[in-house]
């Protein structure tokens, strides 16, 4: 009963995150692009740093539709991005994105579409560690990337390498920055050789396993306490990317034949995903509820269910030995993330210039 009640508390909150200028940007639906010929925005000669896994078009993907679609929400319009904007609006600041893959997917769409946006300007890509750091020098804008899978910390210890679900001493990172944006999922259900953890410790007690869905909101748990620990809201904007989802089962879309998101060529018409919405996403509503600083929800996850075409499918990183129907392809579904973003950051009085 509890939890339901967090879930109907989160639901009222969020009529203040994600209602900004009264309307909802998340609910809509995917409309072919009034100008084809202005889309996509960028492509991997004028963003020539995509990285290959995210680069389906230099990865031989045949089909264009994919790049012609566009995010209309149901009761407004969603401002183009404008990335010279942007620049001005946040001169001096920096911005990180701090989680996983789907992290660095969102990152490298935000570099792609600032850096097209204001082609000549001058800028610089570092590397130190897990935090790699995009400055654009012109207007000292630090767009930066924190690669860190669970948020919580992983610690090599004599027995192994153990996730601590109540430690975030990587946290030291995250302070100072004027706009952290906040992601955790992907990894959770990982077992086997790809699980990058030998036991999982709380408090005093440790666990060879448990359910992961616990272990995901007792993260989520120690994140949102240290977010009410650290954040002051009047220097820095917090947001969560929702559950970015994985399209591997057509029967989750109605198309049961259908194995993988390979040969997807269109999005799903109309709001509604058959298959209904991943359960980590009620998890992550209900830790958000409980946080008392102010944390906007980037709630991507039904509006990116629509996509089962968006996906590098075999042109990614594995290529035809692989099947990435996880990660999105650039440009693609995260460029509307972060046209969302900005339209957010357009409604924010605190960050205007």
């Amino acid at each position: 009963m509890g939890f339901w009640v967090e879930c109907i508390l989160f639901a009222l909150l969020s009529l203040a995150l994600q209602y900004v200028g009264g309307c909802d940007f998340f609910r809509g639906k995917w409309v072919p692009e009034s100008d084809p010929s202005s889309y996509p925005v960028y492509n991997s000669a004028t963003c020539p740093f995509i990285e290959r896994e995210f680069n389906c078009e230099k990865n031989g993907r045949p089909d264009r539709n994919y790049l012609t679609y566009t995010w209309q929400p149901h009761d407004c319009n969603l401002a183009r991005f404008d990335g010279e904007d942007l620049l001005r609006r946040l001169r001096g600041k920096k911005i990180m994105f701090v989680g996983d893959s789907l992290s660095r997917n969102q990152w490298q769409s935000l570099t792609c579409l600032l850096s097209t946006s204001v082609p000549n300007a001058n800028y610089t890509i570092d590397r130190v560690d897990d935090v790699s750091t995009f400055t654009f020098m012109d207007s000292g804008v630090k767009v930066m990337l924190d690669r860190n899978v669970y948020l919580v910390d992983v610690v090599r210890e004599n027995i192994g390498r153990v996730l601590k679900l109540d430690s975030i001493q990587s946290g030291k990172l995250w302070k100072g920055i004027d706009m952290l944006i906040f992601n955790t999922w992907h990894w959770w259900n990982r077992r086997g050789a790809a699980q990058p953890w030998d036991y999982i410790q709380v408090g005093n007690k440790t666990y060879k396993d448990m359910d992961r869905m616990a272990a995901f909101r007792m993260a989520l748990t120690t994140w949102g306490g240290w977010v009410d620990s650290n954040i002051d809201p009047s220097k820095t904007m917090v947001f969560f990317q929702g559950i970015s989802p994985s399209h591997y089962n057509g029967t989750d879309w109605n198309e049961p034949t259908a194995k993988t998101c390979q040969g997807q060529h269109q999005p799903l018409l109309g709001s509604t995903y058959p298959g209904g919405l991943p359960p980590a996403v009620a998890v992550l509503k209900a830790a958000l509820s409980k946080i008392k600083k102010p944390i906007t929800l980037l709630d991507i996850t039904n509006l990116s269910l629509l996509r089962k075409d968006g996906h590098p499918s075999i042109y990614g990183l594995g290529g035809r030995t692989g099947m990435d129907c996880s990660h999105w392809c650039l440009p693609g579904v995260p460029d509307t993330w972060n046209q969302i973003l900005y339209n957010i950051i357009l409604n924010n009085k605190a960050m205007h210039s």
